[in-house]
């Protein structure tokens, strides 16, 4: 036996957590987000196993102003930067007053 800490449910998983050995890299990100018409976000955190804390909401900005999704922050800032380049679009859910990601989807198709 070795006495390494099994994770159990009542774990708390810090901030930055997404840096564990399941985080995703900005290109793996992109190649699923534009293998697919649509991706809801609950999938992309399913996908890569994006086990960040319950409220993990951030803020991004993009040319129609600022949006929040639901991803940790490292995940988060890549989704960000692949907005401002133009490769994918957002899916926005207003209600009841904020402009929060609910999906994403490609903006153009991947040269090979």
């Amino acid at each position: 036996m070795t006495d390494t800490a099994v994770p159990t449910a009542a774990t708390t998983i810090e901030p930055g957590a997404s840096d564990a050995p399941h985080a995703a890299t900005a290109a793996q990100l992109r190649r699923f987000i534009k293998s697919r018409a649509y991706v809801p976000m609950h999938e992309l955190r399913r996908r890569f196993e994006l086990n960040g804390v319950a409220d993990d909401v951030l803020p991004i900005d993009t040319a129609d102003g600022r949006v929040f999704v639901g991803l940790p922050e490292r995940e988060s800032q890549f989704l960000a930067d692949l907005v401002r380049q133009g490769d994918v679009g957002l899916e926005l859910c207003r209600d009841p007053e904020v402009a929060m990601v609910v999906g994403v989807y490609p903006m153009r198709p991947i040269s090979h």
